[in-house]
């Protein structure tokens, strides 16, 4: 059901990893964000009805659609949202940045401002799955930072008429999310990037893009970059989790389905140096892939070139790897869990010990599930509230504190034959 990679005997040998061609779904792409740059609303609701196969009757779901929605919303699926929002608003709260002003000199100040995003657009999948607990994601943080208009768009479903999933609209509703619309795919990060207004429509550009997608959605970003900002190309999902003898083969195995169960191309990874539980972690597979509802696209996971058993020669090595995979998700089940853990550079977020499952932090540990995937996670974070605010600079020198510098000032400027950048400070001090 899974390969196995033998990284003892061939260290140098390629990490399993989904093939993803983003530069082919950008030619498909590109003319289509194009499309609806130029044509609005008409183009979203063409392109909705050929890649979702049903036409909303209108892009943007009414107030009472979405009240109706929070009042159906099964009692529980609230509940548990609630505590998911609590959590996350908790971190992102203690997380969020204050101003800071530095006196440099007397009459001197530089004030580091937190400004907020004055209007975003959060996408949320609705295709294998609802994924409504990423309405939570990228919403709380946004709401955190003090960002003033939010727009939200899912996928319309053929079998609620058009409508975003129901327990998506309602987990809006319950998060104050009035603006949201029944648009899917590339669509819909055109839509929020490009706006409407400039062909009759309704819909205000955004200034940032946020939210997991399939390739297409992906390859819009990389496409838009530029026009609006984005969190990153958030791909198919992986899992990569360290273990040693001391692991519990059943937890690991079900780890490792839990990623799988998202998409037939998510990747689940297994880095040890014990073949016992290589042995014992296949034989849980074989047992447990059977069980689940969604098998089938499980089983494609799991025996895809981008998953595997890797097995090294010590902890050691371990480490190294899941530093140079830099898993979206990796999750560390060893005897010293918070050692091997405080060694790992590379990740979207690290899951330390046997009892902090991936699936914990997709709903209700309080961290984000919108992270870096594809090897990502050497250079980009995952959603935070940093992502929702900008840093600006107000500089307020008086005149004897400009005088004290200036002539650093326009000895610099000269150096850089800039002369007339000295001459705006000379002509200050110089009277």
């Amino acid at each position: 059901m899974i390969r196995r990679l033998d990284l003892r005997a061939d260290p140098s040998a390629e990490l399993p990893r989904a093939q993803l061609d983003v530069e082919h779904a950008l030619q498909v792409v590109g003319p289509l964000c194009d499309d609806v740059r130029d044509r609005g609303e008409q183009a979203v609701l063409e392109h909705g009805e050929r890649f979702d196969g049903v036409r909303p009757a209108a892009l943007q779901v009414s107030a009472d659609e979405l009240a109706e929605a929070l009042e159906k919303l099964d009692p529980a699926v609230r509940a548990a949202l609630e505590v998911s929002i609590a959590r996350l608003r908790a971190t992102c709260e203690a997380e969020l940045e204050a101003t800071v002003v530095t006196t440099v000199a007397e009459g001197a100040t530089v004030e580091r401002r937190i400004v907020p995003m004055q209007r975003v657009g959060l996408y949320v999948p609705g295709g294998l799955a609802p994924l409504v607990s990423s309405v939570v994601m990228n919403t709380v943080p946004a709401q955190v930072a003090g960002v003033a208009s939010i727009a939200l768009a899912s996928p319309p479903q053929v079998e609620f008429g058009g409508l975003p999933h129901p327990t998506i609209l309602g987990a809006c509703a319950l998060l104050g999310i009035d603006e949201v619309y029944a648009v899917g795919g590339a669509q819909a990060i055109a839509m929020l990037a490009h706006g409407t207004t400039a062909t009759g429509g309704t819909v205000r550009p955004v200034d940032l893009v946020t939210g997991p997608g399939n390739i297409y959605v992906a390859a819009a970003k990389r496409h838009l970059r530029g026009t609006v900002a984005i969190d990153s190309e958030a791909g198919p999902t992986e899992i990569a989790v360290i273990a040693d003898a001391t692991a519990d083969a059943a937890f690991v195995a079900a780890d490792l389905i839990s990623q799988s169960e998202h998409d037939p191309m998510a990747a689940s990874i297994l880095i040890t140096p014990d073949e016992a539980l290589a042995d014992a972690v296949e034989v849980e597979l074989e047992r447990q892939v059977p069980l689940a509802r969604h098998r089938e696209r499980i089983g494609t996971s799991l025996s895809g070139r981008q998953s595997a058993v890797v097995l090294v020669e010590d902890i050691d090595q371990a480490v190294d790897v899941a530093n140079a995979y830099a898993a979206e998700h990796l999750e560390v089940q060893t005897a010293d869990s918070a050692a091997v853990a405080a060694r790992i550079v590379n990740a979207g977020a690290i899951f330390v010990g046997s009892y902090t499952p991936v699936s914990l932090g997709d709903y209700a540990a309080g961290s984000n599930h919108v992270l870096p995937t594809a090897g990502c996670a050497c250079h980009s974070s995952g959603l935070s509230v940093r992502a929702f605010v900008k840093n600006m600079h107000v500089v307020t020198y008086t005149e004897t504190a400009l005088r004290e510098v200036g002539g650093h000032v326009v000895t610099l400027a000269e150096a850089e034959d800039l002369p007339s950048h000295g001459a705006a400070v000379s002509i200050r001090t110089d009277r």
